[in-house]
């Protein structure tokens, strides 16, 4: 009785921890989606037609789930996207973080969260090149500047809970630390990412002997 007890409580956690992690990992999916939606905003021609979309797929579900399926859910669903394409605001200009990351020539952008050094911790984004990362305060200020060609490891680690991403380079490394909901997410997007620009080690083949005459 008790090993059926046991068996089934064990079942049941599995399943509430798997449910859990899907469910963060659906919420963070939708926290980097808004982003990019956003960003649409930032291209005229894109804005305009995202809103015309959403318009028009919100008046055909006002309309037809009315005529063929008598479904008014369908239908409040449709006239809240139509509100919603019509109250859009316009395009607007490039964020500070976008044209930094032109002058820079960073390829991508990534949240660093909190860069520990000594005695000081201060929030960072991390802008990745392909010759070199760049972890940027709040106003732009390098802290840390890291040729890629120079960066050993950069691993996402759990430690008592908490996430970090350790970089490695030439003799010294550094330490990003993540707190929150999404904080190992945040951590392997920025693991994978600086990964992606990382020049993989070229293995030392043994020498072979020559053959004796």
């Amino acid at each position: 009785m008790s090993t059926a007890t046991t068996t089934e409580t064990a079942l049941t956690d599995g399943l509430g921890a798997k449910l859990r992690k899907t469910v963060i990992g659906a919420g963070f999916a939708v926290v980097l989606l808004v982003p990019k939606v956003l960003s649409l905003r930032r291209d005229e021609r894109s804005w305009v037609i995202f809103r015309m979309v959403l318009g028009v797929f919100g008046a055909a579900l006002v309309i037809l789930p009315i005529g063929f399926f008598g479904s008014y859910f369908l239908a409040v669903a449709g006239l809240v996207a139509f509100i919603v394409a019509i109250l859009l605001p316009p395009p607007k200009a490039t964020s500070g973080i976008d044209d930094k990351a032109r002058e820079l020539g960073a390829l991508g952008v990534v949240d660093g969260g909190t860069f520990q050094s000594g005695s000081f911790a201060v929030p960072v984004q991390l802008f990745v090149g392909s010759q070199k990362l760049w972890a940027l305060e709040a106003d732009f200020h390098p802290l840390l500047v890291i040729p890629v060609a120079e960066l050993i490891s950069a691993r996402a680690e759990e430690t008592d809970g908490a996430w970090t991403l350790r970089l490695r380079w030439a003799d010294r490394g550094a330490l990003f630390s993540y707190s929150g909901v999404f904080a190992e997410n945040l951590a392997r997007t920025a693991e994978n990412t600086v990964q992606s620009v990382m020049h993989p080690s070229v293995p030392v083949l043994p020498r072979r002997r020559a053959a004796s005459a």
